[in-house]
C-alpha cells in the first residue's frame, strides 16, 4: 500500500506538471481531488488495511493528499495569473499623457491679483455664506430694496428675514476689512459669488468677481479713475481704453459704470465696441458710519469687476457657460 502511494504521488505530480490552462487545472481537480477522485478512492480503500499497516499508511496518505493539493494551488495561481493574448512589448514608446494646467478662470485670477498687487492692494479673504448685516444693511441697502427679495438670492431656510444667505457680492469682504482693519487701507477681494439668474451667454448663477477698496484722507475720484486706467493697460496691454458713465449703487456715491473699448469680432471684421466689466464709485459715507469710520475724516473709493466678464474680454470667448463645462478641448486652449 505505501508503494502504491508513491506510485499515485509521482503519477500526480507529472501529470499536473503539463497541465498549461484552466481547462486542464480543473479535469485534474476532478481526477484526482473531486468528490470521486483518485485520493477519495484510496481513503475509502483504508478499510481494508491491516491495523498494524493503519497508522504508517494513513500518515502516508495524508503526506500524499498535502503534496498534491499543494502542487495544485501552486499551479492553479501560475496558470491564472498568466496574461491572456498577446504579450505587451515593453519595449514600444507608450502613448503620451497630456499634462494638467490652470483654469483660464485662475490664471486670470492670479494675473488680477498680481497687477493690483502691484499697485498696492492686498488681499482680504471672507466667508461665502453670509449674514443680511455684511450682505445689505452695512452695504446701505435698505430694506424695502428690490435686491434683497428671495427671487434675487440663495437664502437657507424657510423665510427670508434674518437668515444666512450665499453672498451676492464680494463687497461682503470690504465690510468685514473695515470692521477689523483701521485706515487709511487698499485691499482687493475675490471670490465666488452666487445669483438666482437663469443660465445664458452672459448670466450664471454662480460667478467670480474681483473688488478694490481704498480708504485715506482727501481720496478722490480722480484717484478712482486713475487707478482704473493703470489697471486696465497693465492688464489688457497699453492700448486699452475706459470711461466711466454715471450710475446709482447703495453702497457708492457718487456711482459709475466701468466700460472698456474692446476689439470684437463681428462678421468676420473686427469693430471697437465699448464692453460694460463693472461698478465703482465713492463709498457712500453710511457705509463708513456702519463700520465706525468717520466720514467727515476719511474717504475711499470701491470697484468691482466680474472676473467672467474680464477673462471673456481679454481671451475672445464668446460664451460663459464654456468656463463650467470642464470640456478640456475648450480649457487647453489656455493651458
Amino acid at each position: 500500500m505505501l508503494a502504491d502511494l508513491d506510485a499515485m504521488e509521482l503519477e500526480a505530480l507529472a501529470e499536473l506538471a503539463v497541465v498549461s490552462d484552466d481547462a486542464g487545472l480543473e479535469a485534474f481537480r476532478v481526477r484526482w481531488l473531486g468528490s470521486n477522485g483518485r485520493l477519495r478512492e484510496v481513503m475509502t480503500g483504508l478499510k481494508g488495511v491491516s491495523k498494524e499497516e493503519k497508522p504508517a499508511v494513513g500518515k502516508r496518505l495524508n503526506e500524499v493528499k498535502a503534496s498534491i493539493e499543494g502542487a495544485f494551488a501552486v499551479k492553479r495561481e501560475a496558470t491564472t495569473t498568466m496574461p491572456k493574448g498577446p504579450l505587451v512589448d515593453v519595449t514600444e514608446p507608450g502613448f503620451p499623457v497630456g499634462e494638467g494646467a490652470r483654469h483660464v478662470l485662475t490664471q486670470t485670477i492670479d494675473e488680477i491679483v498680481d497687477v493690483l498687487g502691484r499697485m498696492g492692494f492686498s488681499v482680504a479673504d471672507g466667508p461665502e455664506l453670509e449674514d443680511e448685516w455684511h450682505n445689505f444693511n452695512a452695504l446701505n441697502i435698505p430694506e424695502s430694496h428690490p435686491a434683497r427679495g428671495p427671487a434675487d438670492n440663495f437664502f437657507l431656510g424657510g423665510q427670508v428675514a434674518g437668515k444666512l444667505l450665499l453672498r451676492t457680492q464680494t463687497s461682503t469682504v470690504q465690510i468685514r476689512a473695515m470692521e477689523s482693519m483701521k485706515p487709511p487701507l487698499k485691499i482687493c477681494a475675490i471670490g465666488r459669488v452666487y445669483r438666482p439668474d437663469a443660465h445664458d451667454a452672459t448670466h450664471y448663477s454662480m460667478f467670480h468677481q474681483v473688488e478694490g477698496l481704498f480708504i485715506d484722507r482727501k481720496v478722490s475720484m480722480v484717484d478712482l479713475k486713475t487707478t482704473l486706467v493703470q489697471f486696465a493697460k497693465a492688464f489688457f496691454g497699453p492700448e486699452a481704453e475706459i470711461r466711466l458713465r454715471p450710475s446709482f449703487f447703495p453702497f457708492t456715491e457718487p456711482s459709475a459704470e466701468l466700460d472698456m473699448k474692446m476689439k470684437i469680432m463681428k462678421n468676420g471684421k473686427p469693430e471697437w465696441k465699448w464692453i460694460e466689466l463693472g461698478g465703482c464709485g465713492m463709498v457712500d459715507p453710511n457705509v463708513f458710519k456702519a463700520v465706525g469710520i468717520d466720514p467727515e475724516e476719511w474717504t475711499g473709493f470701491a470697484f468691482g469687476l466680474g472676473i467672467e466678464r474680464v477673462a471673456m474680454r481679454k481671451y475672445g470667448i464668446g460664451d460663459i457657460r464654456l468656463l463650467f463645462e470642464n470640456d478640456a478641448r475648450f480649457l487647453r486652449q489656455f493651458a
